[in-house]
């Protein structure tokens, strides 16, 4: 026992224990009411199937009990329409949400009260009664270049063949090395790894974070650098959505923000809105501090899937204002043009 009087965490399960017990409401018209009632005082987190999505919410699960000793969580999985899709490149597939609306409809209707999320899959916009409580400390945001025979882009023969899922990645390879064939791939990491190892590809492209989480960090040949293969908006950050108008519960997971990662993501997040960007669609942005602690440095990019058209653009500002540096940033790729290549990019879907 931890005393008579009940911590944070263990008074919001008082509050909606009763409610429900006394019968007064139900669950799915608590979701809509803003009260979460947590099913036997347990904290249900919804999380994708696959091992890095179970990763991470596991992951947040433990620092989640860490802060909170005596905490319940269980973890509800389920498949998203991304993951269901795997003969098609997820940019012709259309829509956004592909890997979080599944997760978001579970919150909704009171079958999960949180969401774990890779923040560069989330969405720019939430539905209604949803939205972004916390960015955990973020991990490595680069590329991982993963292969079997070579160990740098400048070591592939001409034609070698390089898999990927991303548009993004997809057109600064073929900027970089026009010369190489970049191929499709989809599926988990370890479904990709496997297409590697099976001699399918000479090379794939991941994400760095992924791997290392995975414990598959020995498999990165090299990580691109920002300068070759500028990352996606938020990757390597992971994120926690949650309903917007439960303030208990939302105090609840704060200590889990890491200040540092939420401002970089916040500006790139920004910069990719301005442009009216999403997950899917040949956009990069990377920021980082710099050395001040006080300026924020950002890096954005649009491009044409086929390589032929890249524009980038950079910007510096105060890192209390985040989303200003952002929406400058985006204002010069629209200046450049980019509203064109992302209205031809969405046509061609």
């Amino acid at each position: 026992m931890q005393g008579d009087m009940p911590g944070s965490w263990q008074a919001f399960f008082l509050i909606r224990r009763v409610l429900y017990d006394k019968g007064s409401i139900e669950p799915r018209q608590a979701a809509h009411r803003g009260i979460i009632v947590l099913a036997d005082n347990i904290l249900r987190i919804a999380t994708r199937k696959s091992r890095l999505a179970l990763w991470q919410a596991e992951h947040v699960r433990d620092r989640l009990q860490a802060v909170h000793p005596g905490l319940e969580v269980e973890l509800v999985a389920m498949s998203t329409r991304g993951d269901k899709i795997l003969d098609t490149p997820l940019a012709k597939v259309g829509g956004k949400g592909l890997f979080v609306k599944e997760l978001e409809e579970a919150m909704l209707d009171g079958r999960a009260d949180i969401a774990v999320h890779s923040m560069k899959d989330v969405p720019m916009h939430f539905p209604e009664g949803l939205g972004l409580s916390v960015i955990l400390e973020g991990a490595e945001p680069t590329d991982a270049f993963v292969s079997n025979d070579y160990d740098s882009l400048e070591a592939l023969p001409e034609g070698a063949r390089i898999g990927t899922s991303s548009l993004r990645r997809g057109l600064q390879l073929r900027e970089a090395r026009p010369d190489l064939e970049i191929l499709t791939l989809r599926g988990n990491v370890q479904t990709r790894l496997g297409k590697l190892d099976a001699g399918e590809f000479d090379v794939i492209i991941l994400a760095t974070s992924g791997l290392r989480r995975l414990g598959l960090g020995e498999r990165i040949a090299m990580e691109l650098p920002p300068e070759v293969c500028l990352p996606a908006c938020g990757q390597g950050a992971l994120g926690i959505e949650c309903r917007t108008d439960d303030a208990e519960l939302i105090a609840m997971l704060a200590p889990l923000d890491d200040p540092v990662t939420a401002t970089r993501v916040r500006a790139e997040r920004a910069m990719n809105t301005r442009l009216d960007g999403g997950c899917q669609v040949p956009i990069g942005g990377h920021a980082v501090f710099e050395s001040d602690g006080r300026t924020l440095w950002l890096r954005g990019l649009v491009g044409s899937p086929d390589g032929t058209q890249v524009l980038r653009a950079e910007g510096r500002g105060a890192a209390s204002e985040p989303e200003a540096l952002g929406v400058r940033v985006a204002e010069d790729l629209l200046e450049q043009g980019a509203g064109e290549i992302l209205a031809q990019v969405y046509g061609d879907a």
